[in-house]
């Protein structure tokens, strides 16, 4: 702690010059605010450090929320067994990154009650683990979960500390901090985004937080505060501090345990010029990359009487297809989907590059083989990843491919990237979330149509509708 807040009253987060931009870290996930090699705990002897853990484990034991993750990481939680509440602070903690509190509850419930150990984890497939983590989003998480529990099983025993933790696959800095300490008592640092907050306004840091000097003071001044004797509390407190009172735009700091050790909380009652959420300094984000999609819901037409099918999508099949097992959403399932450049998202070249696809990919040849029964553009999804904004052009095609339809089935059979599921499948199927946001645009566009045939008489209904 530094003893004397008042000599910093002049350094400004306006005014400090940003270090050059090459030195900046910039990642979406937490794991890459990596801690200085061999970090542990130096806990310093200072009157300052110590009041900082009294006062602020009294709170956290005072004011903590009752999560279930932290009932499983309580000593009776999981029936006193170290690698079982182990087990609940990793799956906790993975789903956690970049994700909200009361989402991340009832994901948690149902993960814990599928795979209540690593061992019942490391017998699933990607498949069943995709499915259940659908909707949480970053499924790279997903993916490290599995094969690091299999990692674990193959080597017979959970790793107890935070060095050894980090061996294993998917498992960075913080994970392997938060594990260690929570579930086997290590005294060992955590730095999230809740830990940086507390830690800039403590220490009233104006550096750039991204950049890897910055970090490393983070991990190092972090790491002198831990309580030795209950450091996976403290760890804990630190992040539920950040996370409650110690807010980006409205921190609570008159109810805050530690506002009188915090400097910027000295500094913004000495100046109207400096505020508390001045700390950390705002890193403006890089603009995510424009990408654009066509998207195509295939149905494969079994028995339409009418010009368009039921818009449950019973009585007939869709097309999905496995995305490749690298790069973004690996392994997932998503419709016929193709990227394209933007000055080709026009009509007529979306449908080129489409047709072309499905040629090449499932032997579709839509003007040759299928008779098209409908094909109509039902509209746009922008969906935002980390670095990427989306544009998906939508279109439902509903093809009668007759007998080349049985052929494609029996190909399908023998292959684990092309399904052909009926509706009642793809409501039940863990798809992410822009997948699913298509799926019931599609939908929604097949009930509309159906209402808008239904006020049509019967004489004037086509089957083929162009």
């Amino acid at each position: 702690m530094a003893k004397n807040p008042k000599a910093a009253k002049n350094r400004r987060p306006t005014t400090r010059r940003p270090r050059a931009a090459a030195a900046a870290t910039v990642s979406a996930d937490i794991e890459d605010l990596a801690a200085p090699s061999g970090c542990r705990a130096v806990v310093g002897p200072t009157t300052a450090a110590a009041a900082v853990r009294a006062e602020l484990l009294r709170w956290y034991d005072a004011n903590r929320r009752d999560l279930p993750w932290r009932r499983a990481a309580e000593p009776a939680g999981s029936g006193g067994s170290e690698e079982q509440r182990a087990y609940a602070v990793w799956v906790s903690e993975v789903m956690l990154q970049q994700t909200r509190v009361p989402v991340v509850v009832d994901y948690y419930s149902r993960w814990m009650a599928r795979w209540p150990s690593v061992d019942s984890l490391a017998a699933a497939t990607q498949e069943e683990v995709n499915e259940m983590w659908a909707g949480l989003g970053y499924y790279r998480r997903a993916r490290f979960l599995l094969e690091g529990a299999k990692q674990i099983v193959e080597k017979g025993e959970f790793p107890r500390t935070a060095s050894a933790l980090r061996e294993v696959r998917g498992i960075g800095d913080y994970t392997a901090g938060a594990i260690a300490s929570i579930a086997f008592n290590e005294v060992v640092p955590v730095v999230d985004g809740n830990v940086v907050r507390v830690i800039s306004r403590l220490y009233s840091i104006p550096d750039n937080p991204k950049e890897s000097s910055t970090v490393k003071r983070f991990w190092q001044l972090t790491g002198e505060l831990v309580d030795p004797s209950r450091p996976g509390d403290f760890n804990q407190a630190m992040m539920e501090l950040g996370a409650t009172l110690c807010s980006k735009t409205k921190p609570g700091c008159s109810q805050c345990p530690v506002s009188s050790h915090c400097q910027a909380f000295t500094l913004s009652n000495e100046s109207a010029s400096v505020k508390v959420t001045d700390y950390p300094r705002v890193v403006p984000k890089a603009k995510p990359r424009s990408d654009f999609a066509a998207v195509c819901v295939v149905q494969i037409a079994q028995c339409l009487d009418e010009g368009i099918a039921d818009s449950t999508g019973n009585g007939n099949l869709f097309i999905l297809i496995k995305r490749p097992e690298e790069g973004l959403l690996a392994g997932l399932w998503e419709f016929p989907s193709v990227l394209l450049s933007e000055e080709k998202t026009d009509a007529l070249n979306r449908r080129k590059e489409m047709d072309k696809y499905l040629k090449q990919v499932l032997s579709i040849d839509v003007k040759r083989r299928s008779s098209v029964i409908l094909r109509e553009d039902v509209g746009q999804h922008v969906h935002i990843f980390s670095h990427i904004r989306l544009t998906m052009f939508v279109e439902l095609m509903i093809l009668d491919l007759k007998d080349d339809g049985d052929e494609l089935c029996k190909e399908e059979q023998d292959s684990t990237k092309l399904r052909f599921i009926d509706g009642n499948a793809v409501e039940s199927m863990g798809l992410t979330s822009g997948i699913r946001k298509v799926y019931n645009m599609v939908k929604a566009f097949k009930e509309k149509r159906l209402k808008e045939q239904s006020q049509v008489p019967t004489r004037k209904r086509s089957r083929r509708l162009k």
